[in-house]
This record gives structure tokens, C-alpha cells and sequence, in this order.
């Protein structure tokens, strides 16, 4: 029995790196597929069997994981899909001319309740009208991240405004790149890399921008010992257990409520509202306010929906035992 990591996740097997620095196309045992949930995911610790005459390796088993990126599953909705695990680091990546602040919201929980460090890169500042648009954007931005995230700035081809991300990917760790289809996230990589190692789509004549074409999650290391993860821009961004991830990324909001007169408030209409009166002083952003109140409730909703779930399965289950 061999150790190794998941290294690479595409359409066909999972490609593992073991110890000795060998790479193995693995599937997983029989025994995983038929009797466990878990399935390995790009970082994830593995045993794998090597036996004689077989083609690949067979993945017997998967270690424990000490964080993992979460998402409720597109195809299920009491379901949760697992994207990555064992990283340190999330970077969320946007192009500047194309924000989308509610995406950003599920984003910034969806990273925050991983546990890991969250900071956020705008892309393709190049493309933007002026100084003033950057400027604009990148407040609207930090407004609604709040003060624990970083927002940082790359335009193509301004090398220096690469330094302050290539600070961020410390020897030794593993970060995951989150963000949809096209907003530069191979660009990203291969410029950190200084050469062509994920693929980018051609760019359109009528607006600049590229095509998105990465289709598997790799870990790719960095010259400085870094490594990181250009993830599939991810269509679907359902909150799964959010409670953590708003709790972290909301902190400030969350520390703010303890003021409030009632412990069930839900920062709307209730008087002695400590969250409202700070939004009302300034002391709080409009944007942070309503994202956190917005996110809170559906996560509740979806709450509800995973109970209705277990009580509709567990009533099928006892009327097949009448």
C-alpha cells in the first residue's frame, strides 16, 4: 500500500502523486464506491493499492481532511458536493470590470467557512475607463469583504501589480483559486508561473475578454514552493452549513449583534438593534449589512429544506417496513 496525494481531478481517474514523487491514475475501490460518500478530491491524502497486472491504482481509502471547500450539491438539494480539501489559503478572483457583489457574498462564505486565509483579486484592471473606475471598484469591493480580506489589484502585463499576490502564496502552501468561467484565472497562474501552463481561451475581438477553458482542478507548483489550485469556474454557488462561514466572514456584524437588545434579532424592524443603529452611524457598510442579513436567511431556508428531507426519507423508510 502506497501514500500519496490527488494532484489532478478531470473527467477520467484521479491522478495521484505518492511519496516517492510517482504519478498514479487511480480509481477508487469497490468497497468506496458502494459503501462510503466520501470520494477523494483534488488534495486529498490517499492510500492506493498497486496490484500486479492492473492498470491504475485503486484508492482504498481517505485520510482525514483538515478543511475542505464546500458547496450545496447543483444536482441535489439536500445534498453537499465537496470541490477541494487540504489547502491554506482562498483567493477569490473577479474581473474588475465585471464585479458581481452578490456572487462575491457567496464566494466570501463559501471560502471563510473552509477555515482557511480568504483574500480577494480583481483581475483585468487593464481593461478598465481610468484610475477612477479601479478606485471605485475596488472600495465597492472592500466595503462589502470588510477589513479581514485583502483586495488586490492585477492588470495584464504591470508585473508589479503581480508582487503583492505572489506575497500572499508562502512556501510550503497550498491555495485554491475560486471564481466563474473567464474572469482570468489560468492568466493568473501562468503569470505567477512566468510561462504557459493552463491553457486560456482566445480573445474575443468584440470585447477583449477570453474564452474559459480549464475543465480539470490541478495543483501546480509554484517556483517559490507554492503551490496552487486553478479551480473550474463553479456555476452553482449554494451555501451548504453556512452558519460558520457568514459567522467568519461576517465577524464584525456577528460582534456587533451582541449589543443588541434581543438575542433573537434579526437586525430588521426590532428596536434596540445594535447592527441597524451601526449602519445608521456609519460605523457599518450598507453592503455588508444587507449582504449578512440576506445570506442568514437562506441559510435558514435551506435548513428547512435538508429537515423536510430527512423527514419525507425517514417516512418512506418506515411505511416500507409496514
Amino acid at each position: 500500500m502506497a501514500r500519496g496525494q490527488v494532484v489532478k481531478l478531470d473527467r477520467g481517474y484521479p491522478l495521484v502523486q505518492l511519496e516517492d514523487g510517482t504519478r498514479v491514475r487511480c480509481e477508487h475501490a469497490t468497497g468506496m464506491v458502494k459503501g462510503s460518500d466520501v470520494r477523494a478530491v483534488i488534495g486529498d491524502e490517499v492510500e492506493v493499492a498497486l496490484p500486479d497486472g492492473h492498470a491504475v491504482g485503486i484508492i482504498e481509502a481517505v485520510a482525514s481532511r483538515r478543511c475542505e471547500l464546500v458547496r450545496k450539491d447543483p444536482t441535489d438539494r439536500a445534498q453537499a458536493q465537496v470541490l477541494a480539501a487540504n489547502f491554506d489559503r482562498v483567493v477569490i478572483v473577479q474581473a474588475l470590470g465585471e464585479v458581481n457583489l452578490r456572487r462575491l457574498e457567496r464566494e466570501l462564505v463559501l471560502a471563510a467557512e473552509t477555515g482557511a486565509s480568504v483574500d480577494v483579486v480583481l483581475t483585468k484592471a487593464d481593461q478598465a475607463e481610468g484610475r477612477d473606475e479601479v478606485a471605485r471598484v475596488s472600495r465597492a469591493v472592500q466595503a462589502l469583504v470588510g477589513d479581514a480580506c485583502s483586495v488586490l489589484v492585477v492588470a495584464a502585463g504591470d508585473a508589479a501589480s503581480l508582487e503583492p499576490v505572489r506575497a500572499l502564496l508562502a512556501p510550503g502552501t497550498t491555495t485554491i483559486l475560486l471564481g466563474r468561467s473567464g474572469v482570468g484565472k489560468s492568466t493568473l497562474v501562468n503569470s505567477l508561473m512566468g510561462a504557459t501552463v493552463q491553457a486560456t481561451g482566445s480573445v474575443r475581438a468584440t470585447d477583449g475578454k477570453g474564452r474559459h477553458t480549464t475543465v480539470s482542478r490541478e495543483v501546480v507548483a509554484l517556483p517559490n514552493g507554492a503551490r496552487i489550485v486553478d479551480m473550474p469556474g463553479v456555476r452553482g454557488l449554494g451555501l451548504w452549513e453556512a452558519d460558520a462561514g457568514i459567522g467568519a466572514a461576517f465577524a464584525d456584524v456577528e460582534e456587533l449583534a451582541q449589543g443588541c437588545r434581543f438575542r433573537d434579532c434579526t437586525h430588521g424592524a426590532e428596536p434596540g438593534c445594535a447592527v441597524r443603529a451601526a449602519v445608521e452611524s456609519g460605523a457599518l457598510a450598507p453592503e455588508r449589512y444587507e449582504s449578512y442579513r440576506a445570506l442568514k436567511k437562506e441559510t435558514a431556508d435551506i435548513r428547512e429544506r435538508r429537515e423536510q428531507a430527512r423527514w419525507q426519507q425517514s417516512d418512506r423508510r418506515r411505511g416500507k417496513k409496514r
